[in-house]
């Protein structure tokens, strides 16, 4: 048998901390899509939008290994106006405050299935307002795409 981590339980985790951050953000009138793409090839772990039309992007981790060995997670920066990270409870999230995780930029929620907390609210720094309005209708086409695929899954494969 191998000592290797389950991704299956790495999956379920994530599923789990998103779960809860979405909850926490339904509370507060953002409503988010998960895994949606970006223009620069990256998936959004979530991917939302607040009552004032800001974006925000959160980047999910549920495992130490992977928190630590993530070095595209700055791609996301231009395409939010504020950007979490989502840690699982049993992470220490102390290594969270060194100048690489850019702490005066990121926000930081720990979540589980249930529910989340802003242990640190993400700075809003703007998106030129031509760059938000593009992203804003990627967003809104995606999550259109996707409820139509629910309802009629055979127009999901069309190429819309």
């Amino acid at each position: 048998m191998s000592d290797a981590p389950d991704l299956t339980d790495d999956l379920k985790a994530a599923q789990a901390v998103a779960r809860g951050i979405c909850r926490l953000f339904a509370r507060n009138d953002v409503w988010c899509l998960p895994e949606m793409p970006l223009r620069n090839g990256r998936r959004a772990d979530l991917m939302g939008i607040d009552a004032k039309g800001l974006l925000v992007i959160v980047e999910i981790k549920v495992a130490r290994g992977d928190l630590l060995g993530d070095a595209k997670w700055a791609d996301y920066l231009e395409y939010c106006d504020r950007f979490y990270w989502g840690l699982a409870p049993h992470l220490d999230h102390a290594c969270m405050e060194d100048a690489s995780f850019l702490p005066e930029r990121c926000g930081l929620i720990v979540a589980d299935s249930y529910d989340a907390e802003i242990l640190r609210p993400a700075a809003t720094v703007p998106l030129a307002a031509p760059r938000r309005k593009v992203e804003t209708e990627r967003l809104a086409r995606a999550a259109l795409r996707r409820q139509l695929g629910l309802l009629d899954p055979r127009i999901d494969g069309w190429g819309f």
